[in-house]
This record gives C-alpha cells, sequence and structure tokens, in this order.
C-alpha cells in the first residue's frame, strides 16, 4: 500500500479511524521556516468532526503534537512527524460491517486486494486519514506564502443543484469560514445549510462541487510530460475520499467553445506577461503560466446513509443493511481544508522541483 505523495516536499499518512492515533511525516520542508503546533491546529480545526450542527457528531478535538523536525519554533530540514490522537472512536456501531460489505464504501475492494480489513469504520479508507494531508498541507501553505505570496482558498461552489454565483477575484478567505457550510454567498450558504438539513432528517445525503484558486503562483511550475501540474493536481484531488469529478480552467464547459474563443490572449500586464483571459485555469502545456490556478471537484454524497440498503456478505449472502454512527450528511463543507492542503502540496513540491533545475 502506497502511503507517500510528493517528490521533493514528500508527506506520507499513517493510522487508521479508530485505531489510537492518525498522523503524518513530511520530509524535504526547507529548514528554518517558523513552525509551531499553532500554525497547524487552525486547519485541523476547520476540518474536525463535530464543528457545526451539519456535519458528523464524532467529537475529537483533534489536538495536533509535533515530534520532530522543529528545535527552537524552526524546521531543521529534517522529517517533521506530527501525531493526533483518536479520542471518541466507536467501533461498535460498525459491528454488522465484519460480515456485510456497505454500498459504495471501500469494504468489498480491500477485501478483494488485501484478504483483510479494518472494519472499524473503514480505516485506512476513513476519511480521518486526511488529518495528516491537512496538517502536512498547512506546513505547505505557509511556506508558500512566505516564499512566494501564494494564497489556496477553496470554498463550496455547489451542494446537489444549489450553485453560488461567485466572482472568483473577490473570494476571501474570512468570507468562507463565516459559514458553516463554507460558501462565501450568504444567500446560497442558507439555502445550502436548508438543503442538508432537510436530507439529513430523511436519512439521506448529499454531494456537490468544491471550488478552488491558487493565486501568485509563478509561472514556471510544472514538469512535462507525465508530471503536468494540472496532471498532478488531479491525482492529489482525486486520491481524497468521495471524489468523482475534476476540472481545471474551463473544463468541461471548453468543449462547447470554438478555439478563437477559447484561446487566452497574451498581453503585457505592467511588468509582466499575461493574459486577458484564464480559460486555462492558469496552466498551459501543463506548466503554470502565471495566472491564478482555478481548479473544481465533484464529491458523490456521502455513501454512509441511515436508510435500509441491500447488500451481501463474505460469503455472497444477501442481506439488508443500515447503517449506526455518526457520519456527514454531506462531506463538502470538511473537504474544504482537505482541498486546500493537497493542492499546497503539489504546488510546494513543483515549487522546490523548480528550484532544483534552474
Amino acid at each position: 500500500m502506497n502511503n507517500t505523495f510528493g517528490h521533493l516536499f514528500r508527506v506520507t499518512t499513517f493510522g487508521e479511524s479508530h485505531g489510537g492515533a492518525v498522523g503524518v511525516v513530511v520530509d524535504g520542508c526547507p529548514p528554518r521556516l517558523s513552525l509551531t503546533e499553532k500554525d497547524i491546529q487552525p486547519e485541523l480545526n476547520r476540518r474536525r468532526p463535530g464543528q457545526s450542527r451539519i456535519v458528523t457528531q464524532r467529537q475529537e478535538e483533534d489536538i495536533v503534537k509535533i515530534l520532530s523536525g522543529t528545535f527552537e519554533g524552526k524546521t531543521l530540514g529534517t522529517p517533521i512527524a506530527m501525531i493526533v490522537s483518536n479520542q471518541d472512536a466507536r467501533p461498535e456501531a460498525y459491528r454488522e460491517m465484519v460480515t456485510h460489505f456497505r454500498p459504495s464504501h471501500a469494504d468489498f475492494t480491500y477485501q478483494a486486494k488485501y484478504g483483510i480489513r479494518n472494519w472499524q469504520g473503514g480505516g485506512r479508507a476513513s476519511a480521518r486519514e486526511t488529518i495528516g494531508r491537512v496538517a502536512a498541507g498547512a506546513i505547505a501553505k505557509k511556506w508558500l506564502k512566505q516564499t512566494y505570496g501564494i494564497e489556496v482558498i477553496a470554498f463550496v461552489r455547489q451542494i446537489k443543484d444549489v450553485m453560488a454565483r461567485i466572482d472568483l477575484k473577490r473570494v476571501r478567505m474570512s468570507d468562507v469560514e463565516k459559514s458553516i457550510v463554507r460558501c462565501p454567498e450568504p444567500r446560497t450558504a442558507k439555502k445550502m445549510i436548508a438543503l442538508i438539513e432537510r436530507v439529513r432528517k430523511s436519512g439521506d445525503s448529499l454531494g456537490g462541487i468544491i471550488e478552488c484558486v491558487a493565486r501568485n503562483v509563478p509561472p514556471g511550475l510544472g514538469e512535462p510530460v507525465f508530471d503536468k501540474l494540472e496532471a498532478d493536481l488531479a491525482k492529489a484531488v482525486m486520491s481524497l475520499p468521495a471524489t468523482k469529478g475534476f476540472e481545471i480552467g474551463s473544463g468541461f464547459g471548453g468543449t462547447h467553445l470554438l478555439g478563437s474563443q477559447h484561446n487566452d490572449v497574451f498581453a503585457r500586464k505592467g511588468k509582466k506577461i499575461g493574459t486577458l483571459t484564464n480559460r486555462s485555469g492558469g496552466i498551459q502545456g501543463g506548466i503554470s503560466n502565471g495566472e491564478p490556478i482555478i481548479l473544481r471537484v465533484g464529491f458523490k454524497p456521502t455513501a454512509t446513509i441511515m436508510k435500509k440498503q441491500q447488500t451481501v456478505d463474505a460469503h455472497g449472502r444477501s442481506g439488508e443493511l443500515k447503517a449506526r454512527g455518526r457520519h456527514d450528511p454531506c462531506v463538502l463543507p470538511r473537504a474544504v481544508p482537505m482541498v486546500e492542503a493537497m493542492v499546497a502540496l503539489v504546488l510546494a513540491d513543483h515549487a522546490l522541483r523548480q528550484r532544483a533545475i534552474r
């Protein structure tokens, strides 16, 4: 099982949903970056369960502890190990999953691949694994901001058929964080919250789209041919639980345009060269062009629902399964910092790779 992501800025996550702890080892972070738990904790607070009435009510404080890689508040350039203890695990809620496979979960596929699986909350397939990603992403985001002025902001663009009309140039983190659903458009946010609450009461779940913008990314990041920047971004965000779609720039909408309509025309913008439009989403030929990188990620409805569903057991015998426990009726509000983290990890890795070749 491959649990490591990245080339020069490398992260390895560990731990299971209902084990003793989860965590991450970050290798390749440059030295002398100011770093303490206070830099990591705010991002984990955005990801943690129990933060509002529209997410899972599992009560975890998710307090991070840095075990290595820093001295006197600065990174050493050596591996940074971080750990978060599991405190509110309730494996008894998953007892029926010992023999029965949950629809649209990783239960059957993990069993088919390894011949063994952790049925307690899904083990490594649980979204709790993303704690390590978000912790590592917090380091990447700080280094990118300090070194290049890069900021990475994600938000909920759509839940089911409720879509926000948002000007990406005006999106700010403070606006995103004002709403528990993490949609920066107040009227749409209220509609999204009402929809989540209504669907949750019925025992069902919802999916939607998260959009992310990375500003101030310098031109030149990306490694053709196989490590194109958008290819690595796609792999990064599509490795998150419940993801089912990826778009960058004009995405699938661009297929409706002619080349003369879609091309981004170059022009001088102050002292720099830029484009008048940004249908490429900040990447051309697999390399960043200096414009904001804009991408969207589609998340399916949460697989765990409080309705009876048909399934089979390990022997193929038919049965019914109704989930118990505490689950997100919609993963998107908590997935926003996860998307930001994965985008930041890719940008940090490619920034270091660009330094190496120049």
